[in-house]
């Protein structure tokens, strides 16, 4: 879809998720994004939300005043 984004961010799948959770009739859904450091992402369709859930790796910290 052209979303531009880091190895596994999670804005990609925001965007498929509702589309794929429609077509196969679910509302919980396991992705892989296949990137050069790819992977899986759950996601999880809550209304007009969606939860996306996986590992996640802090690398930067910051504080807005």
């Amino acid at each position: 879809m052209g979303v531009n984004e880091d190895p596994v961010t999670g804005s990609a799948h925001c965007c498929l998720a509702p589309y794929w959770g429609q077509k196969l009739g679910r509302d919980t859904l396991l992705g892989y994004q296949a990137s050069k450091r790819g992977g899986l992402v759950r996601v999880q369709l809550n209304g007009e939300r969606v939860l996306l859930g996986g590992q996640a790796v802090t690398v930067m910290k910051g504080e807005l005043l």
